[in-house]
């Protein structure tokens, strides 16, 4: 469910793009072009997020998330870095979207009689079990 396009949202201020060499297999590529796109989101300061968007997104992916306050995204799935930066925009997309929405409340539920005599007579058959093995005292 995507309410909000948060790329149109966020300021241009809020987010760094650079480039590196790419691990793994690809030929003479690899070590000639830098196609992994890395995306830095400063979230901390940004206006898009609330605060308790925020906290939730701090919650969700500590190992995402820099001392600093910032968001660290990277892709190395393609061998373009057209495709690479296009996939880290929609990582961070994916990601603000479930840290702005908020977890459903649980509603508490009792079990039910027929689960309760099941359990019972689970627990029965399980002591019956053991009390067999016993030997004469």
């Amino acid at each position: 469910m995507r309410s909000v396009n948060f790329r149109d949202r966020i300021d241009d201020s809020e987010v760094s793009t650079h480039f590196a060499r790419s691990g793994g297999p690809g030929g003479q590529n690899v070590n000639k072009l830098n196609t992994k796109a890395i995306l830095r989101f400063a979230y901390r300061h940004s206006r898009v997020l609330s605060s308790e968007s925020k906290r939730r997104l701090e919650e969700l992916f500590p190992n995402r998330v820099t001392d600093d306050g910032d968001l660290l995204l990277s892709s190395e799935r393609y061998r373009s870095q057209k495709q690479n930066l296009e996939d880290c925009w929609e990582k961070l997309e994916a990601i603000l979207v479930k840290a702005s929405t908020p977890p459903k409340k649980r509603t508490k539920t009792k079990p039910s009689k027929a689960s309760r005599e099941r359990r019972m007579k689970a627990k029965k058959v399980t002591g019956d079990k053991k009390r067999s093995r016993r030997q004469f005292e």
